[in-house]
């Protein structure tokens, strides 16, 4: 049985529920989309287009409101344009406006941090905006794939300081910890980058929308990590698609107070 193509989503919904992988990567059923996802889609799409802006008019006096104006204005757009998935969800006016500013409020504070970094770098290196701003856009949006680990990931941003790799996922998440599924997309994203360009990126981390980045130092214990959980699920998923092979785990995840697991009814994790 060929070996799948796996991602650090794939692979931490196997160590999660193995039979929440099967109904999701072999059975693929279809999923239920919520607005979690759609405005975490929304957040990203705002922050990967921010670095388009034209600043060649911006001055020392007004590029701190023209960024945050650029800001709210690509997060409208992006709402605009995700306005047939939101109404989808149907979701009364006053929880849309909710998750409207709350989404606001963070590509808002993602912005603060970068007008702190830009001035920081103009005063340092004495540079214009224009430059600064060059100097601080990312590569954003890769993709990076590895035929030999059967893997691939999509890598928000990478930043280059001096000669120092930095590569930076954005978070809506509510909480502000690295817990294991954070850590090991991360190791795999390290994989990936030094498979492809020969050497291993210096930190690896997560910008925390509502709270601020927090950074690991790349070490080859975060490789090894990534290479024994790629092998694990190769090695199952290879050998077997029987969905009997695939174990519930039944845990708060299978459903909480205000929703379920999009498989909840066809694996019925609690019985009828």
């Amino acid at each position: 049985m060929a070996k799948r193509v796996e991602s650090p989503s794939s692979i931490n919904t196997f160590k999660q529920c193995p039979r929440k992988y099967y109904y999701s990567y072999i059975e693929k059923l279809p999923t239920v989309p919520n607005i979690h996802q759609i405005r975490g889609n929304i957040a990203h799409s705002t922050l990967e287009h921010f670095y388009d802006v034209d600043v060649s008019k911006f001055n020392l006096e007004n590029y701190e409101i023209e960024y945050k104006k650029v800001v709210q204005k690509l997060l409208l757009n992006q709402w605009n344009k995700y306005t047939p998935k939101l109404d989808g969800l149907n979701l009364n006016k006053g929880k849309i406006n909710f998750y409207f500013e709350e989404t606001m409020f963070m590509v808002m504070n993602w912005c603060n941090h970068f007008l702190k970094d830009i001035k920081s770098l103009m005063e340092k290196e004495n540079i214009s905006i224009p430059e600064a701003f060059m100097r601080l856009t990312p590569i954003r949006e890769q993709k990076y794939a590895s035929d030999k680990y059967s893997i691939r990931g999509f890598i928000d941003a990478i930043h280059h300081y001096g000669d120092e790799v930095h590569i930076l996922d954005y978070k809506t998440n509510s909480r502000f910890d690295m817990k294991e599924p954070i850590i090991l997309q991360l190791a795999i994203y390290s994989l990936l980058y030094q498979e492809k360009r020969g050497v291993l990126p210096n930190k690896v981390g997560i910008f925390f929308l509502r709270h601020k980045p927090k950074y690991l130092n790349v070490q080859p214990e975060m490789i090894e990590l990534a290479k024994k959980e790629i092998n694990a699920i190769h090695t199952h998923t290879s050998s077997t698609e029987n969905i009997d092979d695939y174990n519930k785990k039944i845990t708060p995840l299978c459903k909480w107070s205000t929703g379920q697991c999009d498989y909840y009814s066809t694996c019925k994790p609690h019985g009828k």
